[in-house]
């Protein structure tokens, strides 16, 4: 796996191939003997490794839906050897729950410094962070929790202020902390370090721009967004409007504007280009499905995206379906070779027919899948 994971292009994709494929069948054949529910999935599938000769064969996996995971949790490995329970936002009722252990986080802890290293975010530069998230605590299991507090170790912390305090076993919101935090760091001379929910920095912005605040932030400072906007998306705006407010209420520019992606049951680090591309890296790869049939598409085509890494060891996690539609392009003024991914947006499964089924179905075949011969 460190042959993967620990290489210092992220985005070399076509010297990467190979590798990739013979990790994706490592990872099968572990899951397989260790998971038996997904051994009764891939078996009812009448999935044999024989079937993953290129990387286009990929599309051939049998993947797991993100809904089988808000209901149901799988695991390969015992209980004890799990370092890390991250768990979504949960933001439709439901969440689900992943477990990382150690050999999956080494293999996390090579793809972080290559993207970090990749997209300048390590740095020895002290600097003041200001997360418009959820502040981390012992108590906390969601992973953006944990993503917010693993992004302020790229450059050493002076300070870490966070729009969702934790008091007394929940969360409340602080945007005004943050303004007036802020306000006192522009007199400063370290940099700040933004990252969170866009929902949050978009209140924020529009309401110090309301109240004719105008900062210049120190140099070096930037701003990063991941989680999307969720249950406010019919608020979301436009990159252009976003990057244009941020830099007359902060002073940062766009080429200091970051984006992140990523999911708990995918936890790859996606970030994006200086065109504000998500390029794939070389520890997954992405195949975009038909809404109806669930077949793969060309690219340039919109469809349900199915993300493919082989780095989650302690869960069979290497295929999962996700409620999100995106189109996979090639071809990106950065300079960045590999496929870009394009999100148009989500869509609650609940609203697809053919793969809401699909999950129902599937719960029931590896739930009640009855003994069967060895598969490899």
């Amino acid at each position: 796996m460190k042959s993967l994971f620990w290489r210092r292009n992220p985005y070399d994709l076509e010297h990467t191939d190979k590798l990739f494929l013979q990790k994706v069948i490592t990872n099968i054949v572990f899951q397989f003997d260790n998971c038996a529910p997904y051994r009764h999935l891939l078996v009812q599938k009448g999935f044999t490794r024989e079937k993953l000769l290129s990387i286009s064969s990929l599309a051939e996996l049998p993947f797991l839906p993100t809904l089988y995971f808000k209901h149901h949790r799988l695991i390969s490995v015992p209980e004890s050897r799990l370092l890390i329970r991250a768990t979504s936002s949960g933001t439709s009722g439901n969440k689900s729950m992943v477990g990382l252990d150690f050999q999956t986080l080494l293999a996390g802890l090579g793809m972080v410094l290559a993207v970090g290293r990749r997209h300048r975010l390590l740095s020895a530069v002290p600097c003041h962070y200001i997360v418009l998230g959820y502040e981390y605590n012992r108590h906390a299991s969601m992973a953006v929790a944990k993503t917010a507090y693993g992004y302020t170790w790229f450059a050493p912390a002076l300070s870490r202020t966070y729009a969702l305090a934790y008091q007394k076993g929940s969360y409340t919101l602080k945007l005004d902390t943050i303004k007036q935090r802020l306000i006192r760091l522009s007199r400063q001379r370290f940099p700040v370090r933004m990252m969170g929910f866009p929902f949050h920095a978009y209140w924020l912005l529009s309401q110090m721009r309301e109240e004719g605040i105008r900062l210049k932030l120190p140099k070096g400072s930037l701003i990063a967004f991941g989680g999307g906007w969720k249950q406010h998306a019919a608020q979301k705006v436009d990159k252009e409007t976003m990057y244009q407010l941020i830099y007359e209420v902060l002073g940062i520019k766009e080429d200091h504007c970051l984006e992140f992606f990523g999911a708990v049951e995918h936890p790859i680090l996606y970030c994006a280009c200086s065109k504000h591309h998500f390029h794939i890296p070389i520890y997954s790869r992405v195949v975009i499905r038909d809404v109806d049939t669930l077949e793969p598409v060309p690219d340039g085509t919109p469809g349900l995206v199915n993300l493919i890494t082989p780095m989650i060891h302690s869960a069979p996690l290497v295929s999962i379906m996700t409620d999100d539609l995106g189109i996979l392009h090639h071809g990106c003024a950065c300079g960045i070779s590999s496929p870009y991914l394009e999100l148009l947006g989500r869509v609650g499964m609940e609203d697809i027919t053919t793969c809401a089924a699909g999950a129902e179905n599937l719960m029931k075949t590896i739930l009640e899948g009855e003994a069967i011969d060895d598969f490899i």
